[in-house]
């Protein structure tokens, strides 16, 4: 009842925040970022709740021949709910990724009760030697021996802030993000720092840069920037793109926009703007 009025403006700014519907939608946005600078981009499928596991196991297949065939400094990101944790599937995509020249496959971070098998997966994924990243949200109070776990595994990480809870325990998600960011300064694991608040961003670069460890800001695509970026050109760190492609954007913004009433905002500016 709540949706139905905001649909047809969601529809309309959508273009926005995702690549498009399709992948080469996404390809081409890759593109023409590639194309402006040095800016890199991960893709990911943003499934449906009526696709399959094997249809999005072949949607990140593609996606992985995609960024072999387009020579793009990308990376996969995949859902390992949207797989039914299936560990041949996983495994298919993994070796995939491998064959295909050492594309990085990363997977996102969803509920914390997904975190223990997703770190199965990935335990098991490690055999077929493709690079492999994981999502760490600052939110939970296991994110940060996840965080050292991860490390220790060799993954590349992503720091967020996190959308689901600690139901049991909350924590702060300012505070968890910068205890993450503790957690991993000092370790060689590389790590994104994947947030759109300006004041968080340039702390967690400046802990990780007076460590030495390495570092990028990565981005949602759509969402505001300018100040960011900012931080990304005085910091001096690369920055990466998260671009989504696929036909479920609409039911997630609309959950997104019950969380955070600036969403509001920005799909009625972005409606106006179509």
């Amino acid at each position: 009842m709540i949706a139905a009025p905001w649909q047809p403006l969601l529809r309309k700014a959508a273009r926005n925040y995702v690549a498009g519907p399709e992948l080469h939608d996404a390809i081409q946005l890759a593109r023409s970022f590639a194309a402006r600078g040095e800016t890199a981009s991960t893709l990911c499928f943003w499934d449906g709740p009526d696709d399959q596991p094997r249809h999005v196991a072949d949607m990140y297949l593609a996606t992985l021949q995609a960024i072999e065939t387009a020579r793009l400094d990308s990376y996969v990101s995949i859902k390992a709910p949207s797989l039914a944790f299936d560990a041949g599937l996983v495994a298919e995509v993994a070796q995939a990724a491998h064959d295909a020249g050492g594309i990085r496959v990363h997977f996102d971070s969803l509920g914390p009760e997904t975190a223990d098998r997703t770190f199965r997966l990935m335990e098991q994924a490690r055999a077929h030697g493709a690079p492999l990243g994981c999502t760490i949200p600052g939110r939970w109070q296991r994110s940060v021996r996840d965080a050292e776990k991860a490390a220790e595994m060799g993954l590349r990480i992503r720091v967020v802030k996190g959308q689901w809870p600690d139901l049991g325990a909350p924590v702060d998600p300012h505070d968890g993000f910068l205890d993450v960011i503790d957690a991993l300064a000092g370790r060689n694991a590389p790590v994104a720092v994947a947030t759109h608040e300006p004041v968080l961003a340039a702390a967690a670069i400046r802990k990780l840069q007076a460590a030495g460890t390495p570092c990028e800001m990565e981005l949602l695509f759509g969402l505001p920037s300018k100040a960011v970026l900012k931080v990304s050109r005085d910091l001096a760190v690369p920055v990466r793109y998260y671009l989504p492609y696929g036909h479920a954007w609409l039911p997630y913004a609309l959950r997104q926009a019950r969380r955070d009433p600036r969403i509001v905002w920005w799909v009625l500016r972005d409606a106006s703007r179509n």
